[in-house]
């Protein structure tokens, strides 16, 4: 997924293929449609399959950051969206979170990394990476694969000011640590 409705992929000889669709609707369609896509092409699946669909800005979010969150669920059935479960999106309050914490399925816990605010990705979850053999009572049945598309809406990162500019670098060693994240000259396109 890039800016400006436009998707990049590589085919399977390495060629590089860019997309530009109508609106921003098409491109997030087309994409879910290549999540869900990969889900029913592999064999088994074992992890969680995550899809960009609105990149968001600022740093990536990682184990103790604090999220806000809105959220579609559905049953993946048929090979496809199923009926919704649950959804907070046309409520008053967002899911609040800490990433790591536990207090989430470990399938969110995974496919929210990297996220940024006001990013927007499609995850499709596998039954050991939800609720399992056990389901929810009422809504999800026992060994369902669950399909998200969850939407970042505000984040308070734990390690606020720490200077950590993604480079591996420890603020120790650079001579004056900043609390502000240094662009290294890079334009944000």
């Amino acid at each position: 997924v890039q800016p400006n409705n436009y998707s990049t992929f590589y085919d399977d000889q390495r060629q590089n293929w860019s997309i530009m669709f109508e609106s921003e609707k098409a491109a997030v369609d087309f994409s879910k449609q290549v999540c869900i896509a990969k889900c029913n092409s592999s064999p088994a699946l074992d992890s969680v399959l995550c899809q960009d669909l609105l990149l968001g800005e600022g740093q990536g979010v990682e184990g103790g950051d604090s999220l806000e969150v809105a959220y579609t669920g559905w049953l993946f059935q048929n090979n496809g969206l199923g009926q919704v479960f649950d959804s907070n999106v046309n409520k008053d309050k967002l899911l609040r979170l800490k990433l790591g914490s536990g207090k989430v399925i470990k399938g969110w816990e995974e496919g929210m990394l990297g996220m940024k605010k006001g990013g927007r990705r499609f995850l499709i979850i596998p039954p050991a990476w939800a609720y399992g053999a056990q389901g929810v009572a009422a809504r999800v049945p026992p060994d369902s694969t669950l399909v998200f598309e969850v939407e970042l809406r505000r984040v308070k990162l734990a390690k606020e000011g720490s200077g950590s500019d993604g480079l591996g670098v420890s603020s120790r060693d650079s001579p004056a640590p900043s609390p502000v994240p240094s662009s290294d000259g890079f334009s944000s396109d």
